[in-house]
């Protein structure tokens, strides 16, 4: 019993089973007790402060690890069931992450925080200059895609890749881009969108950097047909690089860590945990 509520063997054996799905191995059933424990605590903490999300918000995270898959809500669902495991098991689960996070970020977001100091330190600390402004920039850049309906056949994707590659050849300018792509018959032009160095994955900052101002990346065949990026302006940046995010988003990891597993026994310390023999 956790505060009057009911832990129960079908409950722990869902979890068992959820877990060694997931993990490949068979936990102790402690420590799925103890997880259990945790995550009703949780949510009745979340509760106090009105961080109580709808069954529409646990389906759409549930369709999200369904879509991280590469496979749809419903094949996840027959997936557990076939192992023996309710859907509602796993969507416990999402529903204790999410308000915990939410909880943890909302209540305690200024401890949160990570200085600018922080990262400095930590860069020092690994013996890199506190700067570590080398080789970041700031990209702006209009994506482009050539449709291709969907259902065509493959010809017509190599048709529009062919059509790409001659574009490529030809035009030298954003302007040029613009004024031809806004008239080109199933074909788009976005609005410019600028991110970092630390924005972007490291194959498309390769791709940025070898790419010549006003002109367009390598075609790439997507769903929508083929798409491109003409790059409008590359500038060095002093805002951000990889490393300085990679350093802030682990001091932050370490921050949640720390402040929620204190903030976890404070509430087990006052709650009411019976064990039944």
């Amino acid at each position: 019993m956790v505060n009057g509520e009911p832990l129960t063997d079908f409950d722990i054996e869902q979890r068992s089973k959820l877990d060694f799905l997931t993990a490949h191995k068979q936990p102790a059933r402690q420590d799925i007790i103890n997880q259990l424990i945790d995550e009703k605590l949780k949510i009745k903490e979340a509760k106090k402060f009105g961080v109580d999300p709808s069954g529409s918000d646990i389906d759409e995270s549930y369709g999200q690890m369904a879509g991280r898959m590469r496979i749809n809500p419903d094949q996840l669902t027959k997936s557990l069931e076939s192992q023996g495991i309710r859907p509602d098991t796993l969507k416990s689960r999402i529903r204790a992450d999410m308000v915990w996070t939410a909880l943890v970020r909302g209540r305690y977001k200024e401890r949160l925080q990570v200085g600018e100091r922080d990262v400095n330190r930590q860069i020092k600390a690994q013996g890199g200059d506190d700067t570590q402004k080398a080789d970041a920039f700031e990209y702006k850049m209009q994506p482009i895609v050539l449709i291709v309906p969907k259902g065509a056949p493959p010809a017509s994707f190599e048709s529009r890749q062919k059509e790409a590659e001659t574009l490529r050849a030809r035009l030298q300018s954003c302007d040029e881009a613009n004024s031809y792509f806004k008239s080109m018959p199933n074909a788009a032009i976005r609005e410019a969108v600028v991110k970092t160095s630390a924005d972007i994955p490291p194959v498309l900052r390769k791709v940025l950097d070898d790419t010549p101002i006003g002109h367009l990346t390598p075609p790439e065949v997507t769903k929508q047909g083929v798409e491109m990026v003409v790059l409008c302006d590359r500038k060095p940046t002093t805002v951000d690089t990889p490393i300085r995010k990679e350093i802030r988003e682990k001091i932050y990891a370490q921050k949640y860590e720390a402040t929620s597993k204190a903030y976890l026994d404070e509430i087990r310390k006052a709650a009411m945990i019976e064990y039944s023999k």
